[in-house]
């Protein structure tokens, strides 16, 4: 993925150059705005993946910039503000942003707020990916790049063990037995597979589960096989 962008928009400079040096340091793109009007602009140019907007601006203010930006986009917006009350930061959840974080903050609180966000964003919500992506729920393979992610988070696997993902993945729903697993994995006749598979299998469940034990994806179908469900 190309790099990510954050448009970071306060009227107060120093706190925008303050969140500048935080966010390159972990290799996000940095766009500067001072106003709405700036910010609205801003997004008008450029790919923008995420908003850092303060509330209290001249000229526009960030819950009405926010507004503004609902009505054709869903990029995530985390809004800063003095007020630290419950019915404020509930007004600019309704206007539409996605988090809040009460000035001042901590910048690695923000740093990880910011993380979380481009996650959900990235594997969740709309923003285009690149074709040929297989996804259920928020498990997803990149045939391309070989890789699995969990909720944005790249999984390490063995070469078997992608190689069963991979495979259960382009046919999400169907079930298939181990000796039809161990064929088309391994390329060969399955005269002792269920031993290999049935290891594999655990493994994989280890790293691509919350409970193993209790699986959402990868799931066993008694007397039949194994499949990885369609969410």
């Amino acid at each position: 993925m190309d790099q990510l962008s954050v448009l970071v928009c306060d009227d107060d400079k120093a706190i925008v150059d303050a969140i500048e040096i935080y966010l390159k340091q972990d290799k996000y793109e940095v766009i500067k705005a001072y106003n709405g009007i700036q910010a609205l602009k801003a997004l008008e140019e450029q790919e923008i993946h995420l908003i850092i907007l303060d509330i209290m601006m001249p000229e526009l203010d960030g819950l009405k910039t926010t507004l503004k930006i609902r009505e054709d986009k869903n990029i995530p917006i985390i809004l800063l503000s003095a007020k630290s009350e419950d019915t404020d930061k509930i007004i600019g959840l309704n206007f539409g942003a996605d988090d809040y974080v009460t000035k001042p903050f901590n910048p690695l609180e923000l740093l990880a707020r910011v993380k979380s966000q481009m996650r959900r964003y990235t594997t969740l919500g709309s923003m285009v990916k690149k074709n040929g992506i297989l996804r259920t729920g928020t498990l997803e393979l990149d045939p391309d790049a070989k890789e699995v992610q969990v909720d944005g988070e790249i999984v390490k696997l063995t070469a078997t063990e992608y190689g069963i993902m991979l495979f259960l993945m382009e046919n999400l729903g169907h079930v298939f037995s181990i000796e039809d697993i161990y064929e088309r994995v391994w390329n060969e006749p399955s005269y002792s597979a269920e031993n290999t598979v049935s290891v594999h299998i655990r493994r994989i469940r280890e790293k691509i589960e919350i409970n193993p034990k209790e699986p959402k994806y990868l799931k066993v179908v008694w007397g039949i096989g194994y499949k990885i469900e369609k969410l």
